[in-house]
């Protein structure tokens, strides 16, 4: 099967990333720890010096070294633009059949950021493990376009002209979704189980009951209700009962529960461009 050659011939999670991730996890983890595995990757280096120098934080004083970086932003925000890095360093360097990869990044983006908050509110929802969810929940496009850029044209088309989900027409013209392609890719990167079943279940939430899914797919459309739709034919869907019930309320409730989101949008388009 090509897809399944697609996804071999993916490249591996960065391994400074990995591990910033599992530094991040650990809570005796120190800021040195984390200044010492930045500090070895020259484009994570450069690119977190750039976000923290930029505009969005209007520091008076320029911060020239990843110590004082990681000590402004936090762990938790260094992580967050870490994967972020890395998943813009995946995308396809030359334009592909439709695919336009910054509004992918944006979608992408601010569904993390949304579905990161909503953990919060979750006593089982791990708000990191739910932003990664949420940041590599579609990331099964950019393999199909990439690999398969004339079905993924005509998957896109296909879901326009009949006003149809991508994943439906997807599944037409290829056989299968981009979530089963981006479960397998999350499995090859060592994932846990949630984080793979997520991705891969995103289109039948009611097939995987979890916090994670719920902010995930709650967030997702959510992220289309802003304008930060991926491609296709914009199909918002409603809640289903099962994040209905986690969630305590339908899509428009949630959305208007979580205020002004505007701080969140201005990140997400901050990491996009990085």
């Amino acid at each position: 099967m090509r897809l399944v050659a697609a996804v071999d011939g993916m490249p591996a999670f960065p391994k400074s990333v990995q591990k910033i991730l599992e530094l991040t996890r650990n809570m005796a983890c120190s800021p040195k720890d984390l200044v010492a595995v930045i500090d070895k990757d020259p484009v994570v280096t450069v690119k977190v010096l750039r976000v923290v120098n930029s505009v969005y934080y209007g520091l008076a004083t320029r911060i020239t070294s990843i110590d004082q970086a990681v000590v402004f932003l936090g762990f938790n925000t260094i992580k967050n633009l870490a994967l972020s890095i890395a998943a813009i360093g995946m995308l396809p360097g030359h334009p592909l059949a439709g695919f336009d990869g910054q509004r992918y990044l944006m979608h992408s983006l601010t569904c993390a950021g949304v579905a990161r908050q909503l953990a919060h509110r979750l006593p089982d929802a791990d708000p990191h493990d739910v932003f990664i969810a949420g940041l590599l929940h579609d990331f099964g496009k950019v393999v199909v376009a990439q690999f398969m850029p004339v079905e993924f044209r005509r998957s896109l088309e296909m879901s326009l002209w009949r006003e149809i989900p991508l994943h439906e027409a997807l599944c037409e013209v290829i056989g299968v979704d981009h979530a089963a392609v981006g479960a397998m890719l999350a499995e090859k990167w060592r994932f846990a189980k949630e984080l793979v079943d997520t991705i891969h279940y995103q289109h039948e939430p009611q097939t995987c009951d979890t916090a994670m899914m719920a902010c995930v797919f709650a967030a997702n459309q959510i992220s289309k209700r802003l304008g930060y739709d991926y491609g296709g034919s914009l199909m918002v869907q409603e809640l289903p009962p099962t994040v209905l019930q986690r969630l305590g309320g339908k899509l428009a409730d949630v959305m208007a529960s979580l205020g002004d989101l505007t701080g969140l949008v201005n990140e997400a388009r901050l990491f996009a461009k990085n």
